[in-house]
């Protein structure tokens, strides 16, 4: 009973150790299918390189000044009494028309007052210079009867030689008319007047107002030639000149003017790093104040191309393509716009991928897109596309 349980364990073990090992070798045995691997390649979009003449423009942006402008302030005190036209803001004045005037009726009676003065002291020395220089005596005669109390008081006789000099200087005639003369520009002060054809932009006071010395009265522009101010890279200040032609557009970019560049200021700002500009220009529905954005024709870059400036990596190179492999070629860029850069060193008939290429480096195949499709791709898709290859 002892053998019989014995060989049958015997014939059991047998049995399972047969079955693993035929197990084993029909899996051995089975042939694996080999897997099919797909291999991607990217089309890309390309470009044949011919270098021509390009020009560099410098966008920059500011708001329209007027290039004539005037603020207009008070030098005397007095009421405010006149003025040729309406003293409000868009009131036109021509060249001498009155703008403002103040009361002077006082400091006028003092400017006579001290023209008197002069004529007494003039008609003291007459008897004199009738005995002791009667050959000045003359014209000395002319002077006073022309002197007149309400008009400008007109120059003194120039002394014939010193003792003449001496004579009058002595009675204190040139002391008094040279006071006289300050007088007379001190009450011009009291009248201002507009010094070419033009509009008041702000009137801060008005007829009746008392006015004080060194206040603030308004301000007057020529309303037909303005000047944009910009701010540019001191990279780029070599790059204009006086005279050049600047393109202006307005804020809604629908109407474009035509400036230039009238001064360059010398001085860089040392917390901007940058040089101010100044473009003139003249032209129907200008207003002061109004934003403009510039395109400056720096100059014109021969043997060069443009390109998007995400094509040029931090190494100065760019991809081309040869015998449908990517190559890297460096570049030497000239000029930096927001999204076009200016480069040079890319040979003629070089062929250069026009956009990025996602996951590329050097020896990378790729596909280039053929020239009927490339239209119907681009708008489709602005990724690269891919082909596969079994």
């Amino acid at each position: 009973m002892d053998k019989r349980k014995i060989i049958l364990s015997l014939l059991g073990v047998v049995l399972i150790v047969g079955a693993i090992f035929g197990a084993k070798a029909i899996i051995d045995s089975k042939e694996q299918p080999k897997p099919n691997i797909q291999k991607t390649v990217k089309t890309v979009f390309v470009d044949t390189v011919q270098n021509s003449s390009i020009a560099i423009k410098i966008p920059a942006n500011g708001n329209l000044v007027a290039k004539d402008r005037v603020e207009l302030y008070a030098e005397v005190q007095g009421v405010f009494r006149y003025s040729s036209q309406d003293f409000k803001a868009g009131q036109a004045y021509k060249r001498g028309q009155t703008l403002l005037k103040i009361d002077a009726a006082e400091y006028e009676a003092s400017v006579q007052s001290a023209k008197s003065e002069l004529y007494n002291q003039i008609t003291a020395i007459m008897p004199d210079l009738r005995l002791d220089y009667p050959e000045i005596f003359p014209k000395w005669q002319e002077y006073l009867n022309n002197l007149d109390v309400n008009s400008s008081i007109p120059p003194l006789p120039e002394s014939a030689n010193d003792k003449e000099r001496y004579f009058i200087s002595g009675r204190g005639i040139n002391s008094a008319y040279f006071n006289i003369k300050n007088l007379e520009q001190r009450l011009v002060k009291y009248r201002i007047t507009a010094p070419f054809n033009g509009v008041l932009t702000e009137a801060l006071v008005t007829e009746g107002t008392l006015i004080r010395n060194g206040q603030k009265l308004g301000e007057f522009i020529d309303p037909e030639v303005y000047e944009l101010q910009v701010s540019i890279g001191k990279q780029y200040a070599d790059l204009l000149q006086v005279g050049e032609k600047v393109s202006l557009t307005d804020n809604s970019g629908n109407k474009t003017y035509e400036g230039r560049v009238s001064r360059i200021n010398a001085r860089i700002d040392q917390a901007t790093q940058t040089v101010n500009v100044f473009i003139e220009v003249a032209a129907e529905g200008l207003k002061e104040g109004m934003y403009m954005q510039a395109n400056l024709d720096a100059r014109n870059e021969e043997n060069a191309i443009e390109i998007d400036r995400s094509l040029v990596n931090d190494r100065n190179e760019i991809f081309t393509v040869q015998d449908s492999v990517l190559k890297t070629i460096e570049v030497t860029p000239v000029y930096f716009s927001d999204r076009k850069v200016v480069i040079k060193g890319v040979p003629d008939g070089e062929v250069i991928v026009t956009r990025q290429v996602s996951g590329a480096y050097n020896g990378m195949p790729v596909k280039i897109a053929e020239e009927n499709n490339t239209a119907d791709t681009a708008a489709s898709s602005n990724s690269n596309s891919e082909s596969k290859v079994q």
